[in-house]
């Protein structure tokens, strides 16, 4: 028997310590690993998109580069992201209201550790390359829109937020938590927790506005869709990658609609009445679904057979189970900076 000296087992070491999750992870059959799970780490203000849509078409940078502000007000806030000159802006404390935020283009809104915004959402629209990460968002009234809402935008990338509202009022008390529409696309939506909601995440305007909605692309990993009745996405026209995530206490969760196409990997429903269908439109969209695992009675997938059998990215996609760990550890705001 060969013995490594003590100088080769740290060279060993070290080599695997830069190696990336992908390289780590062993292949399991149909794309599927078990590797290394999201470890919270320090982030920095000046991250990029690194995995998704948001990382194509030029990525998503948000303000790197620019000058980093502190605001602690709601009209500091609306001051900081009301340009388009690149701008990373972290947000301190709870910001109370009743509105919308419209962020321009080449922005990083970031919460410090514990930062919130209560009847407080955000709008982008018609801008590009903005980044949102760390924030809790919650109880956005129907009257002021989305918690976050997104239309003919590009290059977005919404992760580590937490974003909520409640069941006990009716159905439109709150409009979504997190809606794209009119042909936003490069979108990345990741480690976020979407929870106690009735219209959660709406992809596609309408059913007759294909001419906008077919060019949206969206990708979702590693959320925790959580005590909500619909749309976990709910997807018209566009293509949407939806894998490792857990969905727990759902009615209704994947909704491929008027010709969407949706691929579904390795993701956890638990207690989810239909996980995956093409209802509530006059046409019915598309799923390709593999890797998922249903418990606690969930249903299982009824859309039709699509043909989004891959991705233009590369992505490290873990087990289903291991991704449920991952996600319910680690998911929603709790970056460290």
């Amino acid at each position: 028997m060969k013995f490594f000296g003590f100088g080769q087992f740290t060279a060993v070491l070290a080599t695997l310590a830069i190696l990336p999750t992908s390289i780590l992870a062993s292949p399991l059959g149909n794309g599927e690993t078990h590797g290394t799970t999201h470890l919270l780490k320090r982030a920095a203000y000046s991250d990029a998109a690194d995995v998704g849509w948001a990382t194509l078409n030029g990525g998503t940078k948000g303000g790197a580069g620019g000058p980093t502000v502190t605001v602690s007000s709601l009209a500091a806030l609306k001051t900081a992201v009301n340009d388009e000159v690149p701008r990373i802006v972290v947000v301190q404390g709870t910001i109370t209201g009743n509105e919308i935020v419209r962020i321009k283009s080449n922005k990083s809104v970031i919460g410090a550790p514990g930062a919130a915004l209560v009847g407080v959402g955000f709008k982008v629209s018609g801008y590009n390359n903005i980044i949102l990460r760390n924030l809790k968002i919650s109880f956005v009234l129907a009257g002021a829109g989305d918690a976050v809402g997104a239309q003919e935008a590009s290059n977005l990338w919404f992760d580590h937020l937490e974003l909520s509202s409640d069941l006990a009022h009716d159905i439109d008390y709150y409009d979504g938590l997190l809606d794209l529409t009119h042909g936003t696309k490069y979108v990345t939506i990741s480690w976020c927790i979407l929870r106690d909601h009735w219209k959660t995440s709406l992809i596609g305007h309408n059913d007759n506005n294909e001419s906008e909605d077919v060019s949206i692309t969206a990708t979702y990993h590693h959320n925790y869709f959580k005590n909500i009745d619909a749309r976990g996405p709910s997807v018209r026209f566009g293509k949407a990658h939806i894998y490792n995530n857990f969905y727990e206490n759902v009615k209704s969760a994947v909704n491929t609609r008027m010709g969407a196409q949706v691929l579904v990997e390795n993701n956890v429903f638990k207690n989810v009445t239909k996980p995956i269908l093409a209802e509530l439109s006059d046409e019915v969209g598309y799923a390709v679904e593999r890797g998922n695992v249903y418990t606690s009675g969930s249903g299982s997938n009824t859309a039709p057979l699509g043909t989004l059998t891959s991705v233009p990215y590369s992505y490290a996609l873990v087990s289903a189970t291991a991704a449920q760990t991952a996600v319910v550890a680690s998911a929603g705001a709790k970056l460290t900076f």
